[in-house]
Formats: C-alpha cells, structure tokens, sequence
C-alpha cells in the first residue's frame, strides 16, 4: 500500500454576476493568494452567474480529496440546494469516481468571520467610543435571512461589551436609514457584511445616506462606510481554517 498522502484540491465557488462583473473580484483575489501559499495541489473557483460555472468546475479536479467552501455570507437556497444540486454532492461528504469532496457551510457565516468583521472596521478607523454598526440586506419576506448577522454582531459584542455594536439592514428593520437617530456616538463605522463591493455597497447605500467617498457628517458627527467584509484580505485565513477544522477531524 503507497504511503504517498492523497492530492488536494480547493474549490471556491460563488453567486457571481452577469451585470456586476466587480461581484468576482473578491472571490478571484482569493484564489490568487490561496496559490501563492502552495498548500493545495489544485485550487479553482466556480460561479453560478458566470463563468467557470459551477456545475462543471469539478471535472476539471483529478486530486482524490477536494474541499469545496462557499463563497456566501450565509448558508441558505444557493448554499443548501443550489449548489449541491449542480455539483451533485450528496451533503458535506461525497464519494464518487475516487474523490473525496467536503462541502463546508458558508465562509460567512464561520466564528472567526466575527473576528475579520472586527478587524475590517479597525483598519477603517472604528476605535473604541466609536459605534459600529454590522449592516445586513436582510428582507422582510424572510426574517430568518438575518440570523448570521445578528449572530456576527453578538460575537463581536461579547468581545467589547461597553462598545455601542449594533446590527441593522437594507430591507428590513432596524433600517440604515434610520442610523442618525439610533447611534448617539460622534463617530459611526458601517461595515457592510456583503461578499463584494456590489451594487448595493457602491450605490445604493451612499445614496440612501448621502455618502461622498464613504463618508458623510451631520451636526458635527461622522458616518464612515467600510467596503464590503467580504473583500478583505483576512478571508485568506478564514477559508483555511474552514479547511483545517476538516483535515484535523
């Protein structure tokens, strides 16, 4: 019997864009610093709006273990039925042709996403006297859509509990447009829990708030606007730990 370790691969895959070719960038940076480390054998990525698409990325895998994390803020229809359903994966293991394939939940929604959210809001100025508030789409047709980022908040609240860290959402209350009124701190950070600097993050949120270069003041007081969470570099880290806390089971 070899002794020789089995070849590794690491599969990225994502929603994608057809009309905000930006939504890739994150995801694409990943790859690249992914490769530059030299831990896998093979590492793609696959998307469901664009190309490589998602349902074809594994037949271009030939390593015997392949670890496929979903480049999504939160498990839900395209992490639980729709990517499964074009990779043929039976659940969070797979065994077919002599391939082992993992399937991890979303990269959002892992523990130390808390940790990337916190850092994204420190590099952006956030210190303590500040309020930080974790913005989330949300909907008001699916409450539940919000869980991650009330979970996310919390854990950054159990980590500064005299900090004013608050969760509020594009489409559902608490509503960002309501931001002035709830935080009473001079200083506000907003970071986006978004995967990409998309349509919303670029758009429609500064118009709402009247943002200029991510900033706006009222009063005397400052709003700042992160980028979206999911275009940090720290994602790196959280995807790797994603794929220990597999190998080392």
């Amino acid at each position: 019997m070899s002794n020789t370790p089995p070849r590794q691969a690491l599969v990225l895959v994502g929603h994608g864009s057809a009309r905000n070719p930006g939504t890739r960038k994150p995801i694409c940076a990943n790859v690249q610093r992914l490769k530059a480390l030299n831990l896998f054998n093979e590492i793609r990525c696959g998307l469901w709006k664009e190309e490589p698409h998602v349902s074809i990325t594994l037949d271009k895998i030939i390593s015997e273990e392949v670890f496929v994390v979903p480049f999504f803020i939160a498990d839900g229809y395209y992490t639980q039925t729709v990517i499964p359903e074009q990779m043929q994966l039976s659940g969070a293991l797979t065994r077919k042709g002599g391939q082992t394939i993992h399937y991890t939940r979303s990269v959002g929604g892992h523990p130390r996403f808390a940790d990337l959210l916190l850092k994204h809001a420190r590099d952006a100025g956030w210190r303590p006297g500040d309020a930080l508030v974790v913005l989330g789409h949300g909907t008001e047709r699916n409450p539940a859509s919000g869980t991650n980022v009330y979970l996310q908040t919390e854990r950054i609240r159990r980590q500064h509990p005299a900090e004013d860290i608050r969760t509020m959402f594009i489409d559902q209350a608490p509503f960002v447009q309501e931001i002035w009124e709830v935080c009473s701190a001079r200083r506000i950070v907003i970071v986006p829990l978004f995967i990409a600097d998309g349509w919303h993050v670029t758009e429609t949120i500064p118009e709402d708030l009247g943002l200029t270069d991510g900033r706006a003041e009222k009063d005397g007081r400052e709003l700042i606007l992160t980028s979206a969470v999911g275009t940090d570099p720290g994602l790196t880290d959280v995807i790797l730990e994603m794929v220990r806390e597999i190998q080392t089971r």
